[in-house]
C-alpha cells in the first residue's frame, strides 16, 4: 500500500492541473507532469491502467472475480 501522504499529494497536483486546464491558461502549466496516476484501490503508481483507474494487479484480481463488467479472459 502506498503512503497516504503520497496519494494525497498526487490527488492535489492532479486537481491543480485540471483547474489550470479548465481556466484556459495559455501559459505553460508547471504542474503538467507532476501528477502521478495511482490505483484507486491500492494507491500503486506503477502498472496503471487509465481506462479502469486501477493497477494491473488489482485489475487482474477484480477481472477474475467477475467484478469488472465486459472483461473476459482471452484464453479459455
Amino acid at each position: 500500500m502506498a503512503k497516504k501522504s503520497k496519494i494525497a499529494k498526487s490527488k492535489k497536483l492532479l486537481e491543480k492541473r485540471a483547474a489550470y486546464e479548465a481556466a484556459g491558461e495559455k501559459k505553460a502549466n508547471k504542474f503538467s507532469t507532476r501528477g502521478i496516476n495511482r490505483c484507486r484501490v491500492t494507491g500503486r503508481p506503477k502498472g496503471y491502467i487509465r481506462f479502469f483507474g486501477l493497477s494491473r494487479l488489482t485489475f487482474r484480481e477484480l477481472a477474475l472475480k467477475g467484478e469488472l463488467p465486459g472483461v473476459v479472459k482471452s484464453s479459455k
